[in-house]
């Protein structure tokens, strides 16, 4: 099967319609595709970043305007059909004698394996081997249909996580975040919410032939990674790699024929039930900066950026200003793509769309995947001048936030056991519940902020209330945790003294009082 010219892509089209499409036919105006329609969240995600990379690989703008005529006109989709063709040798799926999509260029031996183990969450060999696959059991998965496998193999690729000695992760690192900007309307083409997430060539800085093994890496010989020295920085192969990333030397094999897929559920003359892999193929290393993903700059040490990953308690309001604009506590920074919409091409669509941030990734803890984790957050459109305000009032908000997460699980522990200290263990379960709540009040307070005109001294309403809102919250939180219990195992001298020191503390909080200290005279602030 080839990727370029076979019908393979799931979709979903206006009328409700579900069939599998050639990736050039994402831009068809009869009946519009609105959406993907893979089987799995992951592989969704995935799919999203396979057709950035088309995109962004063989029909990239030559700056912004280009890119806004075609935004305004539609992609012309005899030229996308030509500009996809161009790169059709690198996207054969099941090519036994010459380069194959995503896999070793000359993997003649290696370690068999089940096609289910492409999938990030499978049972790994130690946990089959000791009988521990109790939640996540072995033998779902037998056999994919070509589509599911494309799917898989680009998934587990461009999130690889570390998979055991010399088995590398991708290139943002196992398990990135991805952020992508999306119209606001669900039922926008998917070639519009594609677009959004397309860099011209001046922003991206690519030159030479792109059909080689410098942006494609399965074209040519696997850069072995079995030697010191021999890592992959970006001064090494093109730019363009980043979307294409092949960290695991894999082959698919043992092809069967009329098959029913385990995933879909369709049923395919032909598909897959195993390939072989072997350790230290391609290690990424030194300053990637991948055009979806966030990353975290330290500005107290040279540290190489480190992209976003998923955390336990999911993606929420904390989240927002780092993965948006910038977060200048932890150093966390919007995706390329984000700053790119909101500096260049805002303007140019200004009448056109309002736009949302999709962000998705796995939690991972090394080789176990904890979670899959997907957020829609507001992007607002704001001028430099507003930007700068928000970052500053905004952080202040969040930083009164993680104060009272703080105080929190330290006083519920304090009403919980006679020595707290010397109590270790997770308390997320306490934390995530406090966000969940102040969710809703957080984002008003936001659009609140973002309506101000630019030079315009913010309301002291937001400052006021906040404080008062995170502290009503605490409260609850608090008596839940302490008291919700039978009344003869309470300790209720020991709760109402943490109680007691919760309060005196929140208030007491230099960052409480800053807080406060903005709220100016309803007088002073411009109508």
């Amino acid at each position: 099967m080839n990727l370029i010219t076979d019908a393979w892509l799931p979709v979903i089209r206006r009328d409700g319609q579900r069939e599998r499409i050639a990736p050039w036919q994402i831009a068809e105006a009869e009946n519009p595709i609105i959406e993907l329609d893979a089987p799995r969240a992951d592989f969704q995600g995935a799919l999203y970043q396979f057709l950035i990379g088309l995109l962004q690989t063989t029909f990239a703008p030559e700056d912004v305007e280009v890119w806004a005529k075609f935004w305004e006109e539609g992609l012309p989709l005899d030229e996308l059909k030509v500009a996809f063709a161009s790169v059709g040798n690198a996207f054969e799926l099941d090519s036994p004698d010459k380069p194959a999509f995503l896999q070793d260029y000359d993997l003649a031996e290696g370690e068999p394996k089940s096609i289910s183990a492409l999938l990030i969450e499978a049972p790994g060999g130690k946990t089959l081997k000791d009988n521990l696959d109790h939640f996540i059991k072995r033998g779902r998965v037998k056999c994919l249909c070509p589509s599911c496998t494309a799917q898989a193999l680009f998934t587990l690729q461009t999130n690889a996580p570390s998979g055991g000695v010399g088995h590398r992760v991708g290139l943002r690192g196992g398990g990135p975040l991805t952020t992508l900007v999306l119209p606001l309307e669900a039922d926008s083409s998917l070639w519009q919410k594609l677009w959004l997430n397309i860099l011209d060539r001046e922003s991206l800085s690519v030159a030479g032939d792109v059909a080689s093994p410098a942006v494609f890496p399965w074209l040519g010989p696997t850069r072995l990674s079995d030697k010191k020295g021999s890592e992959t920085t970006p001064e090494d192969v093109s730019p363009l790699q980043m979307y294409w990333g092949m960290p695991r030397r894999i082959r698919l094999l043992q092809r069967r024929e009329n098959i029913h897929c385990d995933l879909c559920g369709f049923d395919a003359a032909y598909g897959f039930d195993g390939y072989r892999s072997k350790n230290y193929g391609t290690n990424y290393d030194g300053p990637w900066l991948h055009p979806l993903t966030p990353y975290r700059f330290d500005p107290k040490k040279k540290n190489l950026p480190l992209s976003l990953k998923g955390q336990q308690g999911g993606l929420g309001y904390r989240h927002w200003l780092g993965l948006t604009l910038q977060d200048r506590d932890n150093g966390d920074t919007s995706a390329k793509v984000t700053e790119h919409f909101r500096h260049e091409k805002s303007e140019e669509i200004e009448e056109l769309c309002s736009t949302r941030l999709w962000c998705f990734g796995y939690d991972m803890d090394n080789m176990k995947a904890r979670c899959w984790y997907e957020q829609t957050f507001p992007l607002l459109r704001l001028d430099k001048q507003q930007q700068s305000q928000l970052m500053e009032s905004v952080g202040d908000m969040l930083r009164c936030a993680r104060l009272a997460v703080y105080l929190l699980k330290a006083h519920v522990k304090e009403a919980w056991f006679n020595s707290p200290g010397d109590v270790k263990g997770d308390m997320s379960h306490v934390e995530s519940p406090f966000w969940q709540d102040s969710e809703a009040d957080f984002y008003r307070l936001l659009y609140e902020l973002a309506e101000q005109p630019a030079g315009a001294p913010f309301p002291s309403t937001v400052f006021q209330q906040w404080p008062r809102l995170l502290f009503k919250q605490l409260m609850l939180a608090f008596d839940r945790w302490t008291l919700e219990a039978p009344p003869e195992d309470l300790d209720m001298k020991r709760i109402v003294l943490a109680r007691e020191k919760l309060k005196k503390l929140f208030w007491g909080n230099r960052v409480i009082k800053l807080m406060k200290k903005r709220a100016l005279p309803a007088e002073e602030v411009s109508p």
